[in-house]
C-alpha cells in the first residue's frame, strides 16, 4: 500500500484474513517489508503472485493483524527499525536519507550554492 493511499484492504492469504501491506512487489521489497514488520512483532504472510508472460515474479505482502494500517502506523511513529530508529516515510519507501546535508541547502540547486561560495572567496 502506498503511503498516499489510505485505503485499508483486507484479503484472505493462504486461508488467513490479512491486511494487505503491498501487492505486486519485487523479492527485495518483500524481504525488506517482511523483516521490518516481523521486527515490530507482526505476523507477516508473503504470497507469490501468478507469473505473467514477460514479467518478473511479484509478491503480495500482508499481516495477520486485520486492524493494522501501515499509513497510520508510520505517521503515528509506531514502527521502529532494528537499530531503534523510528520508521519514516522515506525509510518505508526505501528512499535514502542523507543525514549529512546542511539544513540551509535543502531545496536549493547545488550550482547556486557553489556559486555563492566562489563569490565569497
Amino acid at each position: 500500500m502506498a503511503l498516499t493511499n489510505g485505503k485499508h484492504i483486507v484479503k484472505e492469504l493462504d486461508g488467513t484474513p490479512c491486511t494487505i501491506i503491498e501487492e505486486q512487489v519485487s523479492q527485495s521489497r518483500a524481504n525488506f517489508l517482511q523483516s521490518l514488520l516481523t521486527f515490530n512483532k507482526l505476523t507477516v504472510k508473503v504470497i507469490t503472485n501468478p507469473i505473467t508472460e514477460g514479467a518478473d515474479q511479484t509478491y503480495t505482502v500482508g499481516v495477520t493483524d486485520i486492524v493494522f494500517n501501515p499509513v497510520i502506523a508510520i505517521y503515528a511513529k509506531k514502527l521502529y527499525t532494528a537499530q531503534g530508529r523510528i520508521v519514516t516515510p522515506n525509510m518505508w519507501n526505501q528512499i535514502s536519507e542523507n543525514q549529512n546535508v546542511p539544513y540551509w541547502t535543502i531545496g536549493r540547486q547545488s550550482l547556486e550554492i557553489y556559486s555563492e561560495e566562489l563569490l565569497k572567496s
